[in-house]
């Protein structure tokens, strides 16, 4: 097997565990955790957001991002080909769509989330807190969550493309 698509099916790997990861919170933890009263919902949210950031996740989540580029740039050549455009494709959805949602929107929320003292807030302000946070999470992260589908989609079909040459076409 070339390099080249050895780094593409690692990167196809890595994308799947990371829609997975998105997909599972929006179809089973957040399901999990939406009956749950407003402080202990707050709290289990918290503890979710720290134990998330640990190594597993990032070699997944920032390795896809590292990762779709670089297996772009090697499949690029002339003329384009259809991996090519896939793999381009692919990079900037889940650029855009999925570091992006995240580093400018879910973010922010988790830490305004975690900054939040659930032991010292009022009632009204521990379901205020929740009303600010609940809805928009989900939303960004069902946005996330379809854009990360869709680049891995599109990094299967250039895992399933073959390679072009001229008037031939040859699997690589």
């Amino acid at each position: 097997m070339k390099n080249k698509n050895l780094i593409l099916l690692i990167a196809a790997t890595i994308m799947g565990l990371t829609a997975g990861i998105f997909y599972c919170w929006s179809v089973s933890v957040m399901v999990g955790l939406a009956p749950l009263p407003n402080d202990q919902y707050l709290e289990a949210f918290q503890s979710l957001n720290r134990k998330i950031e640990n190594p597993l996740f990032f070699l997944c989540f920032f390795g896809s991002a590292i990762l779709l580029p670089i297996s772009t740039f090697m499949h690029s050549g002339k003329p384009r080909q259809r991996r090519f455009t896939y793999l381009l494709i692919a990079s900037i959805v889940y650029i855009v769509g999925v570091i992006g949602i995240t580093s400018f929107a879910n973010m922010p929320l988790n830490m305004a989330l975690d900054k939040f003292n659930v032991g010292s807030a009022t009632a009204a302000q521990i379901a205020e807190q929740r009303a600010v946070f609940e809805g928009p999470w989900n939303q960004l992260n069902n946005l996330r969550s379809f854009a990360c589908i869709v680049s891995l989609v599109l990094t299967i079909l250039a895992c399933l493309t073959p390679h072009e040459t001229g008037n031939t076409k040859k699997l690589n």
